[in-house]
């Protein structure tokens, strides 16, 4: 693969070109990575039946000593999305959902293939693009890991908040990392009057999610996934799992 400079983290190692990662799932004898660290250039994510899929290494802004495992939904196979939606809609099938909201961009890649795996016929978008007609009061600021920069702001149609009113809610994205995001979406939910059932994504990256994740009793709100990745931190051997340091 090409190998290029990762942009975001002056003084980090170099990283691979995405370009042919997300492609496909292989099994533990088709694998061109190490299973166990310390990690190059790709992590093996382990899938729920037991495959792979390898994802590309990414630096962290602002810190050349850590880094993260990279998903792309939009950039991956349709192979590849089909088979994360499969796993996620039934990892999140016992959450008891009347709604499916999806979050963009990337989780809206997710959302309509998990609401058909659940057995619904459409799904609710959130978005940030406003068209005229939106409601600034159904629309809450926004930032995370990949996109710091403040000013984003996240937005449901006036059109369809009605339907999210007094229902039980499954959220849909494609990762779950600081939380950030996530929150924002819990605002917007809020103020639409629905109640979240769960949420589910492609990845849980890390662990700094789940002290933010919480209910208003402080209770954890259930998450679900495909599959888990570490963040991670250079060390001389490579990359290991920040709880391996």
């Amino acid at each position: 693969m090409t190998v290029t400079q990762d942009p975001i983290a002056a003084g980090a190692p170099a990283f691979d070109a995405t370009t042919g990662y997300w492609q496909e799932i292989v099994g533990a004898d088709a694998l061109t990575v190490p299973v166990d660290p310390p990690y190059s250039r790709g992590y093996p994510a382990r899938l729920p039946d037991g495959r792979y899929l390898v994802l590309p290494l990414r630096g962290v802004p602002g810190d050349s000593e850590r880094c993260v495992a990279s998903l792309i939904a939009n950039h991956a196979s349709l192979e590849v999305v089909d088979a994360l939606a499969g796993f996620m809609a039934e990892r999140a099938r016992a959450f008891g959902a009347e709604v499916v909201v999806g979050l963009p961009t990337l989780g809206l890649a997710f959302a309509p293939m998990v609401a058909r795996g659940l057995g619904f016929t459409r799904y609710v978008p959130f978005g940030y693009s406003r068209k005229y007609w939106y409601d600034e009061r159904l629309a809450v600021p926004v930032q995370s890991l990949t996109t710091p920069d403040a000013g984003k702001l996240l937005y449901v149609d006036p059109n369809l908040a009605g339907s999210l009113a007094g229902r039980r809610v499954l959220v849909v994205d494609d990762a779950v990392s600081t939380g950030q995001t996530m929150l924002s979406a819990l605002e917007l939910l809020a103020r639409c009057g629905a109640q979240v059932a769960g949420i589910v994504v492609a990845m849980c990256q890390g662990q700094r999610w789940r002290e933010r994740l919480v209910d208003g009793s402080g209770a954890p709100i259930p998450v679900a996934c495909a599959f888990e990745s570490p963040r991670m931190r250079r060390t001389p051997a490579g990359w290991v799992p920040e709880a391996a340091v």
